[in-house]
């Protein structure tokens, strides 16, 4: 091991980092700061939670239906109580939005409004919490649009190009804090002897050869035309390239880090197995913009298979969305492949 790589003069811990980059904006108050400091002391006690939830008898489902039609994981509503708490009382949110609930969420009375709106996904990928299976956590900052009293719904339906921030936080052999306030793309990982996140992997750029290529295949038969003939090329069937490996987790934050880190591109593309969902089924505002905006400042790209994430203005609260996101010129293919598909007539994707 180099034990220089910890020489105590180069540790960097995520307040000193957050701190350093205020520094950058003399007109910062910093609000802001304090806002990702709380998010990442929410992650500390999440990342405590998940590790010893068979301790603590909080594996399982509750008996609650969220908004989206999905059964409520008991650390599901433990992550959303947790960010929520730590966020409701600072005088830095004039709202916030969960992806867990229908409607915004308002700060409580008695406690002052700030600037900034928060929107998240407490725990991205819970499916997998029974089965120790990576998971995460999402969230998205904005500036308020509205002037003063309560945000409102404005102030959340604004698109992925007006984050100020956005991040994530990731939960499995190690956590890591990922996020960017515009100015690149940092990762910090969590000593869990200290409790505090240290910064490990600061400007991070997608590499620029791709190695892996993430979807899940089991729907590969609701899938377009066009998505089957892009996978086909990026397996090296059409086109004569050679073929990426698969890799596929199954949770969003999972599949999406290691496509940040590793290269290559994640696609969750629109299909006809679920009439409910014709514009795909991720999360517009609270998964695919906080994640396209991280791509953008590290090199790559966000698509919904037609135009570009961050400018989809949203019209409500859990709208859906297809994602294709990654390397630049493998999103950039998928969307050439795509528009092959499109009908002239309705200007609508053709999904077999």
């Amino acid at each position: 091991m180099d034990n220089t790589r910890f020489n105590q003069s180069k540790i960097i811990t995520i307040e000193r980092h957050i701190l350093e980059e205020q520094q950058i904006h003399p007109e910062a108050t910093g609000a802001l700061t304090s806002i990702l400091y709380d998010l990442a002391l929410a992650g500390k006690f999440i990342a405590s939670q998940t590790t010893r939830a068979g301790l603590s008898e909080i594996l399982g489902a509750t008996e609650e239906i969220n908004i989206q039609g999905e059964t409520v994981m008991k650390l599901d509503q433990l992550a959303d109580q947790t960010i929520f708490r730590l966020n409701d009382h600072t005088g830095r949110i004039a709202v916030m939005a969960s992806e867990e609930h229908e409607h915004l969420l308002p700060i409580p009375a008695g406690f002052p409004v700030g600037k900034y709106v928060l929107l998240f996904d407490p725990l991205d990928g819970s499916s997998n919490i029974d089965y120790n299976a990576t998971i995460g956590t999402i969230f998205a900052i904005y500036r308020r649009l509205s002037a003063d009293g309560p945000g409102t719904l404005e102030d959340c339906l604004q698109p992925g190009s007006a984050l100020v921030t956005a991040g994530y936080m990731i939960y499995g052999s190690s956590t890591m804090l990922v996020y960017s306030s515009g100015s690149g793309v940092h990762g910090f990982t969590l000593d869990p002897m200290i409790g505090e996140f240290l910064l490990t992997h600061p400007e991070i750029h997608i590499p620029v050869k791709p190695k892996y290529y993430s979807v899940n295949h089991g729907n590969e038969t609701f899938w377009s035309e066009g998505v089957i003939k892009f996978t086909h090329w990026l397996q090296g069937i059409d086109g004569g390239r050679k073929p990426l490996s698969l890799r596929y987790i199954g949770s969003l934050v999972g599949d999406f880090h290691r496509t940040l880190l590793s290269g290559g591109i994640f696609y969750y593309p629109i299909d006809s197995h679920d009439p409910t969902q014709p514009h795909g089924k991720l999360r517009l505002t609270y998964e695919a913009a906080p994640l396209a905006f991280i791509a953008h400042q590290a090199g790559g790209y966000a698509s919904d298979g037609r135009h570009s994430i961050l400018n989809i203005h949203p019209t409500s609260l859990h709208q859906r969305t297809a994602l294709y996101v990654g390397d630049r010129q493998l999103v950039e293919k998928a969307e050439e492949y795509i528009a092959t598909q499109i009908c002239p007539l309705t200007n609508s994707i053709f999904v077999l």
